[in-house]
């Protein structure tokens, strides 16, 4: 039985969702995104990125924010539309989503991520009012880097 997420735990303790315009084509903010060696270039949260082989389904990168060292999974590509990925971090599971709706000069730019494990349950108001915000950082971040890129 396969057990790959197919989207975000809705039922998880913690769940946010962040969206934003990004004035630049869908293809442009999908490559910023989806390049993961690149991530600490335009994304000053994150340390370190790397990805030894390209984002498919079943795909591992290694990233670093925030003192943690992560390891994702990439569980569904459709490019340049939906990226998900997640995986177990200090006992925490994450599920992250990422979806890229373009319209007439911009892209809408939508992320969710659901948290749930035995950390996220002691303060599950708390870390969600921090996950909401980093994801706001995330898509100022690249918002700020696409708009750049293709000006």
């Amino acid at each position: 039985m396969d057990n790959t997420p197919s989207g975000i735990d809705r039922a998880a303790p913690v769940v946010a969702r962040r969206e934003l315009p990004i004035s630049a084509p869908a293809t442009a903010v999908w490559d910023l995104l989806t390049c993961v060696p690149d991530w600490p270039c335009w994304q000053p949260d994150i340390a370190e990125a790397r990805a030894l082989t390209p984002l498919t389904p079943g795909a591992e990168f290694h990233w670093q924010t925030a003192g943690l060292d992560i390891t994702s999974t990439v569980y569904a590509v459709d490019a340049p539309r939906l990226i998900l990925w997640g995986g177990p971090s200090q006992g925490i599971n994450a599920i992250h989503q990422w979806t890229f709706t373009p319209s007439t000069g911009a892209t809408l730019v939508v992320t969710e991520e659901s948290w749930d494990g035995a950390p996220v349950r002691t303060d599950p108001d708390g870390i969600r009012q921090a996950l909401d915000q980093s994801l706001l950082q995330w898509l100022l971040h690249l918002k700020s880097a696409a708009e750049r890129s293709t000006r």
